[in-house]
């Protein structure tokens, strides 16, 4: 079974995610109240925003109670460059953490995942599956709810592979523009209206110092033969 995944960003009044500093203590506060239970995290955003932390010499072994109510933090990396799983588990804010690989994956980085106790799901042949990843965290985790807090290329992945549910945005009052994209949504341009994601507003919000808070459930459409399967460019 699929579980619903919910894109949570903060952004531009122009779609821009670059220069927006959003109130985090805000930002995690609404996303608090999604209760997923699976964080899904680009690689890039991971080596973006922990740099290169290090690593402590002795791994963790995973340590899951059915006490622990945080949730799982998931990475996309089928190029294995993600290096400081341990640093990320001592945060406080999930209880494990789980890797996507695929086929592809160097079997040194596997082998280093195995001796960092982090476990690993492998799907698809270059990139890991979304699709099938998603439906392996259910099974395997008893996943029901994840939250996407990642850039526009992941994103973007998950929302042409319709495996989006909810759309949830904090709109800075903000203008930025420019040419780099680096937007909400970043994927190939559409050859024809049939891949036009069509929403539906389920709520809004004005927050302090201007901000809104938009919520949008995907409008679904009926699958179309021979649809593929996301697959993560992290």
């Amino acid at each position: 079974m699929l579980p619903r995944v919910i894109l949570h960003n903060a952004l531009s009044v122009d779609g821009r995610m670059d220069w927006v500093t959003p109130d985090l203590g805000q930002f995690y506060d609404l996303a608090s109240r999604f209760a997923e239970d699976a964080t899904l995290v680009g690689s890039n955003t991971v080596l973006t925003a922990m740099g290169d932390a290090d690593e402590e010499e002795a791994s963790l072994p995973t340590e899951e109670g059915s006490s622990d109510t945080r949730p799982l933090l998931v990475i996309p990396d089928s190029r294995g460059r993600v290096r400081n799983w341990q640093y990320l588990r001592k945060q406080p804010y999930w209880r494990a953490a789980v890797a996507l690989c695929s086929r592809s994956t160097p079997e040194e980085y596997l082998r280093y995942l195995r001796e960092q106790h982090v476990d690993c799901i492998t799907t698809g042949d270059d990139h890991a599956d979304l699709r099938t990843a998603l439906e392996e965290l259910n099974a395997r985790y008893g996943v029901k709810t994840v939250r996407a807090d990642c850039g526009g290329t992941l994103n973007g992945a998950l929302l042409r592979a319709g495996l989006v549910d909810e759309i949830s945005i904090l709109i800075d009052p903000i203008l930025i523009g420019g040419n780099a994209p680096r937007y909400l949504f970043q994927a190939p341009d559409l050859t024809s209206a049939e891949g036009v994601i069509r929403l539906k507003l389920a709520h809004v919000e004005k927050l302090k110092a201007d901000t809104l808070w938009l919520r949008y459930e995907i409008v679904r459409s009926q699958p179309s033969a021979g649809s593929e399967s996301g697959q993560a460019r992290r």
